[in-house]
């Protein structure tokens, strides 16, 4: 054995993780750790899916579109099923919430309910499942109101009510990254044993980058703010800003988070002049609040331009909302040119 590698019983699962951070808390009664086992028990089962694709004929479109009106995979349909059955019979939930569905999705009468309300969406990516590059699920935790049927207005909470956030990456290898409110520690997925193995403790996003994420083909619908920054980036070391940026977009918000958290930089998807009627892409309550409370837990920031991701007060299950997010001193960059008049 390297001096690098570990035995098995040196090795950290999950579930010892978070059995270990909940010792610290007086009222903890198990029942978060046996959710987030039935999390990641359907997050495996998606994993084995999304990697054997072709050879069981999961590929593919479903000939049928979401609630988004987004043209849905077949392997959309699949995950969705998959994470409705692994978490509906447990006990630990009041309700669910899915990108996939239009409406809150009920616990069966025949089961108990929890304390506690999950939103996740499915396959984020799903775009790329055809074209074998990385796709993620991401899920979002938060409590509900004992002895209470949920309705949707129950999940419409700011993000800082969250009690848990996180994602997994289906990449060269399972990635499981995860906060619950005490930094952020990234699990990598043994499939000789099948538990998801502590490999990134405390992570960390640095303070400085030279690398931004931006889909170009958008540019001339951008903001004055937005179009100032990637001018800067691109003018390079004979620019403002003094040194050479890299752009990286992989199109898939998985990927570019676990990036960011990894090296560094700044993911931008603005708010664009094409449809005013839609303020952004990318959804609220399924991506940009799990991934806004990951990276703040990590050091970053994370913001429309105009306000914290956190703090938005929803007002639609399925809202979208612009989002900017990564490295501090950048984002911090962006907001400031958002708030100089002469910018908007």
């Amino acid at each position: 054995m390297t001096q690098t590698a570990k035995s098995h019983s040196d090795q950290v699962t999950l579930t010892q993780f978070i059995i270990e951070q909940q010792r610290g808390l007086p009222d903890a009664s198990g029942t978060f750790t046996l959710l987030l086992n039935n999390i990641v028990i359907a997050c495996k089962q998606i994993s084995h899916r999304v990697n054997r694709g072709a050879l069981i004929g999961v590929l593919g479109s479903a000939g049928s579109e979401n609630v988004q009106g987004e043209v849905q995979k077949k392997l959309d349909i699949i995950t969705n099923d998959i994470m409705v059955r692994a978490l509906d019979w447990g006990g630990h939930l009041g309700g669910m919430a899915s990108e996939e569905i239009d409406d809150p999705i009920k616990i069966p009468k025949q089961y108990p309910k929890g304390k506690y309300l999950v939103l996740f969406d499915p396959l984020d990516g799903s775009s790329n499942i055809d074209i074998n590059l990385t796709v993620g699920t991401i899920f979002s935790v938060l409590r509900c109101r004992e002895g209470v049927e949920p309705e949707t207005e129950d999940f419409l909470r700011k993000g800082t009510e969250q009690v848990c956030a996180g994602f997994v990456l289906y990449g060269p290898s399972t990635m499981l990254v995860l906060t619950t409110g005490n930094g952020v520690n990234g699990f990598t997925l043994d499939q000789d044993i099948g538990e998801f193995i502590l490999t990134h403790r405390n992570m960390r996003i640095p303070e400085e980058t030279s690398e931004f994420a931006i889909n170009m083909s958008n540019q001339r619908f951008w903001e004055p703010p937005v179009k100032r920054y990637i001018d800067e980036c691109i003018a390079g070391q004979e620019g403002p800003r003094g040194k050479n940026f890299n752009m990286r977009w992989v199109a898939s918000l998985v990927a570019d988070v676990y990036r960011i958290l990894n090296r560094g930089g700044v993911f931008l998807y603005p708010f664009d002049l094409r449809d005013p009627e839609r303020p952004g892409k990318l959804r609220l309550m399924y991506e940009a609040n799990p991934m806004a409370f990951i990276i703040e837990q990590a050091g970053g920031l994370c913001s429309t331009g105009a306000e914290r991701v956190l703090d938005i007060k929803p007002h639609d299950i399925h809202q979208r909302v612009p989002l900017i997010f990564g490295s501090k001193n950048e984002v911090e960059r962006l907001i400031d040119y958002y708030q100089q008049p002469t910018n908007n």
